[in-house]
């Protein structure tokens, strides 16, 4: 199986929707995803999400299936939080120098909530919930979670896409590649209607372990000649 996780185009959050260059990247993505095509589109409750994957849906002739627990608005309750300035942030927008360090090194998925860095969020609680509908999720597509491996109950090639966030997807990707999440919030990061590719081979054995083969990608942007800039920010 390969998992498609999507964030959405350039958006309008006054009113949950995309901006004109946010419309174009959702069709640019719809032109790429409809390359191999896909078996399953699902994506998150929230507006902008969904009008990132009507393109994909239209193009394929596919159904949007909603998530609720991809809902940046619950990843927000989890995993932000004010800092000592007061300042309402996500944890991974803090400086990456202060979340990756030699002591949160020592840290592990059971504990990164501990550290100083974190005391200001939900973590522990934000983690479960992550996991344990990511686990109910997998296994809807035929992978049980047992540990780090996932044992497969149903072997399959489907393309599965999940049109979601920026913020929801920092979490499920530590999840995904059991990673704990001072790593992932300090050095991984998604841009506007990026796309990254996990995928769950079918080994012999009957287990199967999320690879991630692309993060981030979005070179089908510039096929389409639309501007190359990391959250608007950084030429890329």
């Amino acid at each position: 199986m390969l998992l498609y996780l999507i964030r959405h185009g350039d958006p309008d959050y006054v009113h949950d929707s995309l901006t004109p260059l946010g419309q174009r990247q959702a069709e640019a993505l719809a032109r790429r995803l409809a390359v191999h095509g896909l078996d399953r589109i699902y994506a998150s409750p929230l507006g902008r999400a969904i009008a990132t994957a009507k393109p994909t849906s239209e193009i394929l002739n596919l159904p949007i299936e909603i998530e609720e627990w991809c809902s940046e608005a619950l990843a927000w309750q989890d995993f932000a939080g004010k800092m000592e300035n007061g300042q309402s942030m996500w944890a991974f927008h803090q400086q990456n120098t202060t979340v990756k360090t030699e002591e949160s090194m020592q840290y592990t998925n059971d504990n990164w909530y501990e550290l100083d860095c974190f005391r200001m969020i939900n973590g522990k609680e934000g983690y479960a919930r992550i996991q344990n509908a990511s686990d109910d999720f997998l296994s809807r597509q035929g992978y049980v979670r047992e540990g780090a491996k996932y044992r497969i109950e149903r072997p399959n090639d489907d393309r599965v896409a999940v049109f979601c966030h920026q913020g929801f997807g920092m979490a499920w990707l530590s999840v995904l590649l059991q990673i704990p999440p001072q790593y992932t919030f300090a050095s991984f990061d998604f841009t506007h209607a990026s796309i990254s590719i996990f995928h769950f081979a079918n080994n012999p054995d009957g287990y199967s372990m999320p690879r991630c083969l692309t993060l981030s990608d979005t070179s089908f942007l510039y096929e389409d000649r639309l501007p190359l800039k990391y959250n608007n920010t950084i030429d890329i």
